[in-house]
């Protein structure tokens, strides 16, 4: 695992690992056999599927640096302890020493923007310092679409978002917590995209400069044979079919046109284009 970074205009983008698991893709998305996987593998070999059909989930942050501010996307899970994802957890590297040894101290980053509430999107948030759970990025306004904290504060505890008492909540009470509208401009050249359906407030992040774009996927996509296959599913989602439409919604939007896709749970090299292939869609990895 390493470090990759690309430029978008003026915008630098660096993704920073807190981990990567292998696992069959048919574990993640359940549609994906191998004998439908068999149409897609030309162009998802040798990236993003093995011989054995496994994949590689990701688990990473992306800092971006636009107009003189570092916003960090997305926290990974941290340390919090999540029933069921134990390997994933403890198989992780110190997130916060990893941005450190990238060049990225916590206390130098500006914005953290969380794409959803789910437990490995918002995990280092905070971590333990002195027997309490303290803010990870003291200096930092933290952004959560106001649809998303309406929708976990309020439901029970568990699921996919089990950690908003310790990773969400301790912003909030600190007052660093800023609950902005689902289409906020963070600069002029980074804004958030309303993406719903694999949870109601989600949202991907869209960077536009010098006339070169990207988009980070969140968990609009898990994997890029969603791009091909938009309606498949995973068990995550809160509303699979609205989850189907976002994806159909930004395949149309970047299919074909200089758009860098940077997917939030890709492989290495995690980047590339949605294209147009036969009468369906591919994703072309860039390296």
């Amino acid at each position: 695992m390493g470090d990759l970074a690309w430029s978008v205009g003026k915008v630098r983008i660096t993704r920073v690992v807190e981990n990567e698991v292998p696992l069959p893709l048919s574990a993640l998305i359940p549609e994906a056999t191998p004998e439908a996987l068999a149409v897609h593998r030309a162009w998802l070999a040798p990236h993003f599927l093995g011989a054995d059909g496994a994949t590689i989930l990701s688990v990473h942050g992306l800092v971006v640096e636009s107009a003189g501010r570092r916003i960090l996307v997305d926290t990974c899970a941290g340390k919090h302890a999540v029933r069921g994802y134990e390997a994933l957890i403890a198989g992780g590297r110190p997130f916060l020493a990893e941005l450190e040894r990238a060049g990225f101290p916590p206390a130098s980053i500006d914005v953290v923007v969380c794409t959803h509430m789910h437990f490995d999107h918002v995990g280092w948030n905070t971590h333990e310092s002195g027997g309490k759970l303290v803010p990870s990025f003291p200096r930092a306004r933290y952004l959560f679409a106001r649809t998303e904290w309406e929708h976990w504060s309020e439901e029970a505890r568990g699921g996919y978002a089990p950690t908003i008492d310790d990773a969400v909540r301790p912003i909030v009470a600190a007052g660093l917590a800023d609950l902005v509208a689902c289409d906020h401009a963070v600069t002029p050249e980074v804004r958030l995209v309303p993406s719903p359906g694999h949870t109601p407030g989600h949202v991907c992040v869209a960077i536009e400069s010098e006339g070169a774009r990207a988009l980070i996927t969140g968990d609009a996509t898990h994997h890029p044979v969603q791009w091909a296959e938009a309606d498949w599913k995973m068990d995550a989602d809160t509303d699979s079919a609205q989850a189907a439409a976002t994806r159909k919604r930004l395949r149309a939007e970047a299919a074909d046109n200089p758009v860098l896709v940077i997917g939030t749970h890709y492989a290495e090299p995690c980047a590339g284009h949605v294209v147009t292939n036969g009468a369906g869609f591919a994703f072309r990895a860039v390296r």
